[in-house]
């Protein structure tokens, strides 16, 4: 059987990653044809804490080998290329025909979509250029987990099974868009962040997660929404788009306005600062659909997140209702910090007071508003 070279300018070879793992996982199906260089090395080893037991794990390099999946007619080689300034790789490809490596691309990506169903991939702007890791989803947060007010959280998921949809009759039938995008605004620590954990959890498609940072670039866009096109259907979620730089606000809006660069994408954006986010993304139909405000919790939902967590074992149902009416202001974050003072101390006393610990934890958050850490400069922080 012939194998004749291909030369890709495909920028994003996720075939490799996925050699690597097949590699280390003994998956049948791939061959070692053979090594490169004699004095290079042929094995490497790596720490694997995906693991049950986190270990180290030797296996072939994919550097300086050669693989094969021959019930595909595929080839691949990363071949060290020695230069004046270090060891570098060009990258081969090989094919027995046109048909087998189209086959084979078609197959790479239903493999890395069933994959990241139980990954987040996260993408990071950083000074020389974006990075990207598949973090494992260890712990799914369910759709009870989300404490948030109950029509905006409906609402939500109900988009996103639509979204989803195995037919897309939806779409086709009223002839809308295949895509769709919300912005989730509000004070920080309101269970936006635990609203994205249940979604990649919960719908049966990719999650990625962007993090905008002043690195962000019309190279680093492309980037992010050419992986996103790649995974469709699935979710982007973009994390402080307020901090997006301005030099790189144009490029991103027109990158929304174009006509096939969302399709299959739910796109889902996040500020603490609504007040920061271009006026371009909300006064234009086609970018960000709808918007919902996260609130700090009233009264109400204080005492649904409470219970949610079982806050009764320490303060009784009287106690419980006591303590969501005492922490007006309050957002779910610091809810939880306070179920996390009351357990240490009733592990150690077996009684919490609970007034005592509310009441400590305001004048904290007050100073934090009011930045009066140090107001009496007669005392200091250090070691002695």
């Amino acid at each position: 059987m012939r194998y004749e070279l291909y030369a890709s300018e495909d920028p994003n070879s996720e075939y490799w990653k996925l050699l690597e793992e097949d590699v280390r996982g003994g998956k049948q199906g791939v061959e070692h044809v053979g090594r490169i260089f004699d004095r290079m090395e042929e094995r490497t080893f790596a720490y694997d804490d995906d693991k049950e037991l986190p270990d180290y794990g030797v296996h072939l390099s994919i550097r300086n080998n050669v693989f094969a999946y021959p019930g595909m007619g595929v080839a691949l080689a990363r071949v060290p290329v020695f230069r004046e300034n270090g060891i570098y790789t060009d990258d081969y490809v090989f094919a027995v025909s046109d048909g087998q490596l189209q086959e084979f691309l078609g197959n790479v990506r239903t493999r890395q979509r069933d994959q990241q169903l139980d990954k987040v991939t996260v993408f990071t702007d950083r000074r020389h250029g974006n990075h990207r890791e598949d973090q494992p989803i260890t712990r799914t947060v369910s759709r009870a987990d989300v404490v948030m007010d109950e029509t905006i959280k409906k609402e939500i998921y109900q988009a996103l099974d639509q979204f989803f949809h195995s037919d897309r009759s939806f779409y086709r039938t009223y002839n809308i868009p295949y895509k769709r995008g919300i912005l989730l605004y509000g004070h920080p620590g309101n269970g936006k962040t635990t609203l994205v954990k249940s979604i990649a959890g919960s719908v049966p498609g990719p999650v990625a997660y962007w993090q905008i940072t002043e690195f962000t670039s019309s190279e680093s866009i492309d980037e992010v929404f050419e992986a996103a096109n790649r995974l469709a259907p699935m979710v982007l979620v973009i994390e402080d788009i307020d901090s997006m730089p301005q030099d790189a606000r144009s490029f991103f809006l027109n990158t929304l306005d174009g006509a096939t660069s969302k399709e299959g994408i739910f796109l889902i954006g996040t500020t603490n600062y609504p007040e920061k986010i271009d006026p371009g993304l909300m006064n234009r139909a086609g970018r960000f659909d709808r918007s919902y405000e996260i609130k700090q919790p009233d009264e109400a939902l204080r005492l649904q997140y409470l219970r949610y967590r079982d806050f009764q074992q320490f303060a009784g149902d009287e106690g419980t209702g006591e303590a969501a009416r005492l922490t007006e202001g309050f957002s779910l974050t610091q809810l939880g910090e306070l179920y996390v003072s009351a357990a240490l101390e009733w592990h150690e006393a077996n009684y919490v007071d609970i007034r005592a610990i509310i009441q400590a934890m305001r004048g904290e958050l007050d100073k934090g508003r009011k930045q009066e850490w140090l107001k009496d400069h007669n005392k200091s922080m250090g070691f002695l």
